[in-house]
């Protein structure tokens, strides 16, 4: 087993995942990975760094996929057993102008920024390493979707006591309040990629707090963040911030320093903390 610290990053062949790739292997100690669903994007996305003089390994990662997601784990286990960072990036997000009907658009952006996001967390949390540290990439559409909702649902997402389960029957009502078109009277905001990253930033707050309860020896830091509106093929053309600059904050958040005991469990932009 190699004694090497070692840096995962989700979604991480293009866009924001791909400048966060770029910048650990310029300033983490360690082995850095670069994940893809697409092997060949992957690969072709290794071969870029590489040609800057960077040297990233590559895994596969699909995280819809439950046994994509445990092949890493156990590769990491045997590998390294365990993980320094990782930074949950991966994310889809439907064009404003699309077409497709809003239940579908709901059930598929939940499926993947939440619930695939959660069954990373839920295979490797547990590998995390003493001192280490996990980002989960959320966006600040997440305070404005927060802000749409019904005051009910606000209290509840923004309860220091809610947890897992109580978030996931959330996550999973909405996706079903959609399909029978009642999302509006049930309180909802008109935004799927928002309450996906509503339930990636609650996700972080429930994850942090029980890190404290059950790991509070271990150090292990965990936030939320948002890299700003970033020019990606998600985002657009128009966007202010370049990739590099959209993995600053996911960036500083994955190597606060071991001396360090915050931020942990927050919502942070531009390097900040902001309030939920």
């Amino acid at each position: 087993m190699s004694s090497v610290q070692v840096a995962v990053v989700t979604g991480s062949n293009k866009g924001i995942g791909l400048a966060i790739v770029r910048a650990l292997c310029k300033q983490f100690p360690g082995d850095v990975y670069l994940t893809s669903r697409d092997p060949g994007r992957g690969q072709a996305a290794v071969a870029q760094l590489q040609q800057e003089g960077l040297h990233p390994l590559f895994h596969q990662l699909d995280i819809d996929d439950l046994q994509s997601i445990r092949a890493l784990r156990d590769f990491l286990k045997e590998k390294y057993g365990g993980i320094n960072v990782l930074v949950n990036n991966a994310g889809i997000a439907f064009k404003v102008h699309d077409t497709t009907p809003f239940a579908v658009q709901a059930e598929v952006t939940l499926k993947t920024n939440f619930f695939g996001t959660r069954n990373v967390c839920t295979e490797l949390l547990p590998l995390m390493k003493p001192y280490g540290r996990v980002v989960n990439v959320s966006s600040m559409v997440s305070i404005s979707a927060l802000r749409g909702c019904s005051q009910e649902l606000q209290q509840k997402f923004r309860s220091d006591t809610i947890t897992e389960d109580e978030l996931v029957q959330l996550m999973a009502k909405f996706v079903e309040d959609t399909k029978r078109s009642v999302h509006d009277k049930e309180g909802w905001p008109n935004t799927a990629y928002g309450v996906s990253k509503i339930g990636v930033t609650v996700l972080s707050r429930i994850q942090a707090r029980l890190l404290n309860e059950q790991r509070k020896g271990d150090h292990i830091l965990l936030n939320a963040c948002c890299p700003g509106w970033v020019r990606t093929d998600m985002a657009g053309p128009k966007a202010t911030k370049s990739p590099d600059e959209g993995a600053e904050t996911p960036v500083y958040l994955a190597l606060l320093p071991s001396s360090a005991d915050a931020p942990h469990g927050q919502f942070v932009s531009d390097k900040t903390v902001k309030p939920w």
